[in-house]
């Protein structure tokens, strides 16, 4: 931190004195001329990653007393922020001289900065009751999720009005406010995390063994009617969707229409076989709702939307996109079948908190599987794409999965993963736990022309662990690729552990800093089930095969 003011001594000043005028010029802001006065909100922001943004924006109020104090404050001034960046945008979009893949994505940011607005709005209400309406690590992991999630959908609204020069051009300011939202949020996330670490390192209360666990356990949130729906124990769903016309609905968008607002109970729609040939968006205020297919080889939801050939956004060319938190699936295909000349082609868009996906495949080519935020679970799927085809920013646990590279375009790399974390506060990242990782059929007999690697670094700060699973040979020895030149090798986050397989050796991995290998299950423990996405608490066994430990 610089300060452009001269400062010079005379006399004989002795060390003491020497030492205490440096430390008030090393703690003064850059911003103004004197030192900052309030300590509580010196010592919130000093924490920050753009602390002298968080000074000014908490320069001009007095009588904060404790760190909760300071956040609540710092939220409503993001708040500000963030709404002025709405009507901006609002007004932006309605000009009639946009292009079509300009005019999506601005729609797609007052989508995105709608859900922020929203989830700033919860951050409040579980900031007035921390630390009392859950437990201390369920509470933190609550806050630390939203906040997590309103940098990143920030930053995809920065990043769908950058993707060409047009666009760009004529939303300059609306990028700027929002990468300014985004670096509020950020700062806030800092705050968050440091209080609340500081609190649970206070607390005398035990880490739980997330190995003794009970299986047969169910979800606090699963009330006894859901749980039978995992069974189908008899439990008749709410709507039927079936192609021939004995159901309710003939297409799944009908059947979502239909469901209630913000539901507190499960509602359930049953997918009869066939092939919809529909795209699908489940949007923020419809919570709770379970699609159960009648098999993943029998009921299939289709599109081809894409980036390349049609000019949607990437966020916009899932054929079906999910925001309602507590999103449920088993027993369905999500599939995009642009090609792989269609580049961006998402099958699956997954922006909802609490959501799990059984027995359920995901095919596509480039950027298959969009995991953009919250906490997420897939359990038994099979994921099978080209480019980046497992991407996004969510905390996310793959268990038991089949993940297989597909065969591209000439000249094309295979990408397993390109994880998004922006921020080193996030909790976010993604774990591929006991899977296997390999070709299809089609890639397997000339897989030696098409290069495949786990993953590359989508963002600064792009945390992946593959651990326990089994590597083919499709891999590359060296396992990763970058991005581009030396971006994020010294900050991403690389690690794997125990897994087998031809593809598996480490011997001739790539040496960045970032990466490396765990040594000890204790360094795998923080990326299980139990405690990466909290699923302990959430997401307990519901009659699938799953491991709550490493």
């Amino acid at each position: 931190m610089s300060n452009s003011n001269s400062y010079s001594y005379s006399g004989n000043l002795n060390n003491t004195l020497l030492l205490l005028i440096a430390s008030i010029l090393l703690t003064s802001p850059v911003h103004g001329t004197t030192p900052y006065s309030d300590d509580i909100i010196q010592s919130s922001c000093i924490t920050t990653l753009y602390p002298d943004l968080c000074y000014s924006t908490l320069s001009t109020t007095k009588n904060l007393t404790t760190k909760k104090d300071v956040i609540q404050l710092a939220i409503e001034k993001t708040k500000e922020t963030i709404q002025g960046n709405f009507n901006a945008l609002k007004k932006l979009s309605s000009d009639s001289n946009l292009h079509k893949r300009c005019k999506i994505a601005l729609q797609e940011c007052l989508e995105l900065v709608t859900g922020t607005l929203d989830d700033l709005d919860m951050v409040i209400q579980d900031l007035e009751e921390y630390p009392t309406k859950k437990s201390l690590r369920e509470q933190a992991d609550d806050l630390k999720t939203l906040m997590s999630t309103t940098i990143t959908n920030e930053d995809i609204c920065v990043d769908e009005l950058s993707y060409d020069d047009a666009c760009k051009q004529y939303s300059k300011s609306i990028i700027e406010r929002q990468d300014l939202g985004g670096k509020m949020c950020s700062n806030v996330l800092a705050m968050i995390k440091n209080m609340t670490d500081t609190d649970i390192a206070k607390s005398d209360k035990p880490e739980l063994n997330v190995r003794n666990l009970k299986e047969e356990k169910w979800p606090e949130w699963l009330s006894r009617r859901d749980r039978k729906l995992f069974g189908l124990w008899g439990v008749k769903p709410n709507v039927i969707v079936s192609k021939d016309g004995k159901g309710n609905y003939t297409t799944v968008a009908e059947a979502v229409k239909a469901a209630p607002e913000k539901s507190k109970k499960r509602f359930l729609i049953k997918i009869a076989k066939g092939v919809y040939e529909e795209n699908v968006e489940i949007p923020k205020t419809k919570t709770k709702l379970m699609f159960i297919g009648d098999g993943r080889e029998k009921t299939i939801i289709t599109g081809k939307r894409n980036v390349a050939i049609d000019n949607y956004t990437t966020w916009n060319s899932a054929t079906v996109g999910i925001a309602g938190a507590k999103f449920l699936a088993r027993d369905i295909t999500f599939r995009n079948t642009a090609g792989p000349s269609g580049h961006q082609a998402v099958a699956l868009r997954v922006a909802a908190d609490l959501s799990a996906f059984y027995r359920c495949s995901m095919v596509a080519y480039q950027d298959t599987l969009y995991v953009a935020n919250g906490r997420q679970f897939f359990i038994n799927c099979i994921i099978i794409g080209t480019v980046d085809f497992i991407f996004g920013n969510a905390a996310v646990v793959f268990q038991f999965c089949d993940i297989l590279a597909h065969l591209p375009n000439k000249k094309q790399k295979n990408m397993l993963t390109a994880q998004g974390r922006k921020d080193p506060n996030q909790n976010t990242g993604i774990v591929i736990q006991s899977c296997k990782l390999g070709a299809t059929p089609e890639l397997k007999p000339v897989q030696k022309d098409f290069p495949t690697y786990l993953g590359r670094p989508w963002k600064n700060y792009s945390r992946t662990v593959i651990m326990t699973s089994s590597i083919s040979d499709v891999i590359k020895p060296e396992g990763w690729h970058i991005w581009k030149g030396d971006f994020a090798l010294t900050t991403l986050y690389y690690r794997e552990f125990r897994n087998v397989g031809k593809g598996a050796d480490t011997s001739k991995r790539v040496n960045w800093t970032g990466w490396g290998v765990m040594k000890t299950k204790e360094e795998a423990v923080p990326f299980t089930v139990g405690n990466f996405i909290n699923g302990w608490k959430w997401l307990m066994p519901i009659g699938f095969p799953f491991w709550p430990g490493w």
